[in-house]
């Protein structure tokens, strides 16, 4: 059954929360209007508040037609029609893909976990299908598992452009004003296209647009109040969520915390730290460990090297020989490796690149469904860009090469040897985006009578610590933050320290105390029933 916006239960407490503009804070009250529709509307009846003696067994999912995913038939997968835009819930509609798990112990059911995938651009579908083992065998026994493609992304109306176009996007190394114009002019085609191809979607794959979407999932599951695991670009999502509907929050867990508070120097500068933070701990892991393959060398000579090989264009691509590293590639190829963290392979593949070898390719990162180029029925190929969220969520505006200029001075300051963080090309990627962008960055305002819990490492190489620490000082009271004082992006499963306090905070809603901290294990180390999983974005 079709899921309207006038359908969604209310909820004692239930008071949204705006962003900073007067065209948020608009929409944001039309879209509470909408909220306060009856649940006759749309058939979904409200049930009690869940326990483990009242959820003993899954809701009817009203609105979620559930059958065997046709990957894997032990998971169950379904779609829920929402509308393309929550301000005309009687306008056009798009199905967004959900997968579903049930509780492995259906007489210890606490409820349903709804995990929400990073990226931008993960599959949560995907992650429930065939990455279950990312969660541990407690939350498998007490919970239903459901995910999601986020709108725009993989199998929920992905946003998609022409393959040629996305092939030739330009580095974000720009080099004088005439490439600052030429990525501009590049921006615009691309927007064209895309919004040609995708349909009217493409201008609403905003997250605050998805946390609508998430209410509606919560209400189709039948589940007064939500809990929700965010991962990295996902806990954006829940921070969000937890704005607009603070009275539905049972549980709120963020992994590898995405601050969206920062304009475009503090996200640069932020990013930058946290990039040369890892490399740090990069070199001391080398310097310390005999294994390691550029163990007794100088590292950050030898890397510098690199870089200035990479440069002049003498470096091919690991996983593309017949490409050229550039510096920024280069860059961005050392700060996948710090996700695991993957130090051994990372030095493994500097030293070859350093002697003139070819190195072996580094593992892939888990980053969702990423869908090959297809071709249309008018002989065109096309690709998904799920990318396209990012630039509705997030207003960085530069206005010419001499301020572009002047941030990668400053960052180069900040991040000696890194130098490019991933931050940049999402910079350059959302160049000239239309303003004010729909989910503009806005200091968090959370009233949740629950509060949410936090949890990073101290030195996540993409959501940084100084992320986290900035998100807890905002939520107040309304959050706690737990540390995990070593290395890696998206962390939850890392060790029994780790596991056992995510779980008691989803299963029992026990917090830890303010500034708990879990030790540093060993970078391979993970719980049993999560072994190697770790999240990825």
């Amino acid at each position: 059954m079709p899921y309207s916006g006038k359908s969604i239960p209310p909820t004692a407490g239930h008071r949204p929360r705006g962003a900073a503009t007067p065209r948020h804070r608009g929409r944001v009250r039309r879209l509470a209007a909408l909220a306060l529709a009856t649940v006759a509307a749309a058939g979904l009846a409200p049930v009690a508040a869940a326990s483990p003696s009242a959820a003993a067994r899954p809701g009817s999912s009203a609105g979620i037609a559930w059958s065997p995913c046709p990957q894997d038939a032990t998971a169950e997968c379904g779609t829920l029609s929402l509308p393309v835009d929550w301000d005309r819930p009687d306008g056009p509609r798009f199905d967004l893909a959900l997968a579903r798990r049930t509780a492995t112990d259906p007489t210890a059911r606490v409820g349903t976990l709804v995990f929400g995938p990073g990226g931008p651009g993960d599959s949560g579908v995907s992650r429930v299908v065939t990455g279950i083992g990312r969660f541990t065998d407690e939350l498998r026994r007490r919970f239903d598992i459901v995910s999601f493609d986020p709108r725009g992304v993989g199998r929920s109306q992905p946003v998609v452009c022409s393959a040629e176009l996305l092939s030739a996007q330009p580095s974000p190394l720009l080099r004088d004003q005439a490439d600052f114009d030429a990525t501009l002019a590049y921006n615009r085609r691309l927007r064209q296209d895309c919004r040609a191809r995708t349909g009217p979607i493409f201008d609403h794959v905003d997250t605050g647009s998805m946390a609508r979407d998430l209410d509606a999932v919560r209400a189709a599951l039948g589940e007064r109040r939500l809990t929700y695991h965010g991962s990295s670009y996902g806990t954006l999502l829940g921070e969000q969520y937890a704005e607009l509907f603070p009275g539905r929050v049972r549980a709120v867990l963020l992994e590898s915390v995405v601050d969206h508070s920062l304009a475009t120097r503090d996200f640069l500068d932020t990013q930058a730290a946290t990039a040369q933070d890892s490399f740090d701990q990069f070199v001391a892991w080398c310097t310390a460990t005999a294994s390691c393959a550029l163990h007794g060398r100088d590292v950050r000579g030898l890397w510098a090297d690199l870089m200035a090989r990479a440069g002049r264009g003498e470096l091919a691509d690991p996983k593309r020989p017949s490409v050229a590293l550039t510096p920024y590639t280069l860059s961005v190829l050392a700060q996948r490796a710090f996700y695991g963290p993957d130090w051994a392979e990372l030095a493994e593949t500097l030293a070859a690149l350093a002697t003139g070898g070819r190195p072996a390719p580094l593992a892939a990162p888990v980053t969702g469904a990423r869908e090959p180029a297809v071709s249309t029925s008018d002989g065109t190929a096309t690709a998904p860009f799920p990318f396209a969220v990012f630039c509705q969520d997030w207003a960085l505006p530069v206005r010419d090469y001499r301020e572009y200029a002047e941030h990668l001075r400053r960052m180069a300051g900040i991040a000696p040897d890194t130098r490019y963080p991933q931050a940049l090309m999402a910079m350059t990627t959302c160049l000239g985006a239309p303003t004010p962008v729909d989910n503009p960055q806005h200091r968090l305002r959370v009233d949740t009578d629950r509060p949410l819990l936090l949890v990073n490492s101290l030195h996540d190489p993409a959501s940084g610590y100084n992320w986290a620490s900035n998100v807890a000082r905002q939520l107040g009271t309304r959050g706690v933050l737990l540390t995990y004082e070593g290395s890696g992006h998206g962390i939850y499963n890392v060790s029994p320290c780790m596991a056992s306090a995510a779980e008691r905070y989803l299963v029992s809603l026990e917090l830890p105390a303010p500034g708990a901290r879990c030790p540093e294990v060993g970078p391979t180390t993970a719980v049993a029933g999560a072994p190697g999983t770790r999240a990825r974005v």
